[in-house]
């Protein structure tokens, strides 16, 4: 028994469009070759967008999935998978479009409410299935509704609540439903339409003024606000005027509220009733006529010098019987001066301020606008200083400079100079500060400043401040005489030097070994100084140098040069004597031998000539070591490029020429350096 499936399809019926509330039918068929006829049980299972929506088994080749009613939630992908003796075969997906959605059901929980309270609404749609849209309208009669919506993931129905407000009296209520299909959004139709009947649970609110709304400044003015209630239950009143609340009663049908009126009080006027979630209101407007207008305050002088007098005078236009006062601003509280029109004081600094007057009709007090009087001390002279202190500045930084004043009252206009030239104007209230970054070496004009306030005095001008440039250590030279190598016990004096730089200038000389030491200190009005020292050995031989500096605080370091001590020539000489005389006695005994060893052979004759010549011998050797005595040249300092330098003179007679014995002593350890 052997078979094989040709193909699975599947097919919808009628059409793979149908419309909501039709019926459909999803077929499966598979077709298979069997090599006999034999019956094979077949495995039927349809899916809906991968989700298994229908099963069956069948000895046929053919399975139907009913739906009787089509709804939007069948729209989607079908596909069938058929199972036979351990073989599967599945479909190619078909797509199935159910368009058109059922008419969605409102309900309402109550059909007559009060203002302030809540509509609640039910939207459902029994026979779709989620994800849907719902859109619920609120419509008062003659306007545009009002939208809520609500997605629901998991549920066909979706409940919303609508606040009832002031004015709302017939509402109507519907609701229509959306869902996502094909990449778009299919809708409803409208539900049915629900009426609901609002009832207010009170009126609107009256408010009135008496004795009118025109009155005039001290007047009293009492307002009166009321309603009807329906249930005198949780009710409040409330008076405001922009904003503020004036007063409010509770669980009353009427509020009053009264006060003197005054300019002020003019404006609009609120009314509010609430109970619950209730609102209403009432608007007045009121209009206060000035009694009398705002005082104004004159003052003789508003600048003036201490001990000055002053005259302050208050009015009010067009009215003369009022009650004055003239007081002083100040922000813990006003300070009274004198209850009066006039007032007139003799001056000092702690005068300065700003005063006002008030004026007092029918308990009625109106304020001036403040006046300013500044009161001024003189300056005092001023003092001009560097900020840094010295009255210096190094050659290539900035001047600072601070004028200052000991006395004077602010503001103050300072003016700084640099000789006769204005340098920069600053108004400040007790000092300025002047910054100067264009110093020259020879510059010699000198600062000052000038200072002035508003006081009749006038200006006040500084002494003359005279700045010492300091020009940096530039260019140190060092060098010694003798250069390089110097002979033990001799003098050597060091010169160090600068090409730049301001006195008095410390030059110090240090030994470079192993560590740096200090061996010469000293400060002096002058660009060189020279050390002397006396007696050189072998432990100073070593690394010089110079260091250089002024109060421009830099120090300048030279480059450095080698001093080499080696042994003098009267040590030389001695240490020759010994080595050269037993050399020279062996040399004078060797030669005596052998002219006697020859005299026994030749004779008498030959005995003196080999005398003589051996006298002759020692006396040429004795010659030639003083020829070859080696002595140093001269040294000289040359400035051609700032360093002391030395040169040989005389290099001493040729050593190659001298005998084996005498070079042999001049190459020994005696003297290394050489």
């Amino acid at each position: 028994e052997v078979f094989t499936f040709n193909k699975v399809e599947i097919k919808v019926q009628p059409s793979f469009k149908v419309k909501n509330g039709d019926p459909m039918s999803i077929v499966c068929h598979a077709d298979i070759s069997k090599s006999t006829h034999f019956q094979l049980k077949h495995n039927f299972t349809i899916f809906k967008d991968d989700k298994v929506v229908f099963t069956t088994v069948s000895d046929k080749g053919d399975a139907q999935y009913e739906i009787s009613v089509a709804r939007s939630s069948d729209t989607g992908v079908y596909e069938c998978t058929v199972e036979a003796g351990g073989k599967t075969k599945s479909s190619n997906p078909l797509r199935v479009w159910v368009k058109g959605m059922t008419k969605p059901i409102l309900t309402v929980e109550k059909k007559e409410v009060l203002e302030g309270e809540v509509v609640k609404l039910r939207c459902e749609l029994p026979e779709e299935e989620p994800p849907l849209y719902f859109y619920f309208w609120k419509t008062k009669m003659n306007s545009t509704p009002k939208e809520k919506d609500v997605f629901e993931p998991y549920r066909n129905f979706s409940v919303v609540e609508f606040a009832v407000e002031e004015g709302d009296n017939i509402l109507q209520f519907d609701c229509f439903v959306k869902r996502y299909v094909q990449s778009e959004f299919e809708s409803s139709e409208h539900s049915n339409k629900t009426l609901v009947t609002v009832r207010e649970p009170f009126i609107k609110p009256t408010l009135s003024a008496k004795p009118s709304s025109n009155i005039t400044e001290g007047d009293r003015i009492q307002f009166e606000c009321s309603t009807v209630v329906a249930r005198m239950h949780d009710i409040e009143i409330i008076l405001q005027k922009n904003k503020t609340i004036l007063s409010s009663v509770r669980d009353e049908k009427i509020l009053k509220y009264s006060a003197i009126a005054t300019l002020e009080d003019s404006g609009e006027y609120l009314c509010k009733v609430e109970q619950g979630k209730a609102s209403k209101t009432t608007k007045l407007n009121v209009n206060v006529s000035e009694l009398f207008p705002k005082p104004v305050l004159a003052a003789s002088m508003n600048k003036l010098d201490e001990n000055k007098e002053l005259t302050l005078s208050c009015s009010v236009s067009g009215f003369r019987k009022a009650n004055f006062s003239i007081l002083r601003k100040n922000s813990n509280g006003d300070i009274w001066l004198k209850n009066s029109r006039n007032l007139t004081m003799r001056v000092n600094v702690n005068d300065t301020g700003s005063y006002i007057c008030k004026a007092e009709v029918k308990g009625i007090v109106k304020e001036s606008k403040p006046v300013r009087i500044n009161v001024y001390a003189p300056v005092s002279k001023p003092t001009l200083s560097v900020v840094s202190g010295l009255p210096e500045v190094v050659l290539g930084k900035p001047l600072r400079l601070i004028c200052r004043l000991a006395m004077g009252t602010p503001p103050i206009t300072f003016t700084f100079y640099k000789g006769n030239e204005v340098k920069k104007t600053v108004i400040n209230d007790t000092y300025a500060t002047f910054l100067d970054e264009n110093i020259r070496q020879n510059d010699k004009r000198g600062y000052k400043c000038d200072a002035k306030n508003n006081h009749s005095s006038g200006m006040k001008t500084s002494n003359i401040l005279n700045i010492t440039v300091i020009v940096p250590i530039r260019n140190v030279s060092f060098g010694s005489v003798p250069y390089g190598v110097v002979e033990d016990g001799s003098e050597t004096a060091f010169l160090c030097s600068v090409n730049e730089g301001s006195w008095p200038i410390l030059f110090r000389i240090f030994r470079k070994t192993d560590h740096e030491v200090l061996l010469f200190e000293k400060s002096e009005n002058a660009d060189r100084v020279m050390w002397r020292k006396e007696a050189m050995n072998r432990q100073d031989t070593g690394t010089y140098y110079c260091m250089a500096s002024n109060r421009a605080n830099v120090d300048v370091k030279s480059h450095p040069i080698t001093i080499t001590v080696i042994l003098a020539s009267w040590q030389k000489g001695i240490i020759a004597s010994f080595v050269l005389i037993p050399i020279a006695g062996a040399v004078i005994f060797t030669s005596w031998w052998f002219l006697w060893k020859k005299k026994k052979a030749k004779g008498p004759s030959m005995e003196m000539s080999g005398s003589a010549l051996a006298t002759n011998m020692t006396s040429e050797k004795l010659s030639r070591q003083h020829d070859g005595d080696y002595y140093s040249g001269s040294s000289y300092i040359e400035d051609s490029e700032n360093h002391v330098k030395t040169t040989d003179e005389s290099k001493g007679p040729d050593l190659e020429s001298a005998e084996v014995e005498y070079t042999e002593v001049e190459v020994s350890t005696l003297d290394p350096h050489r």
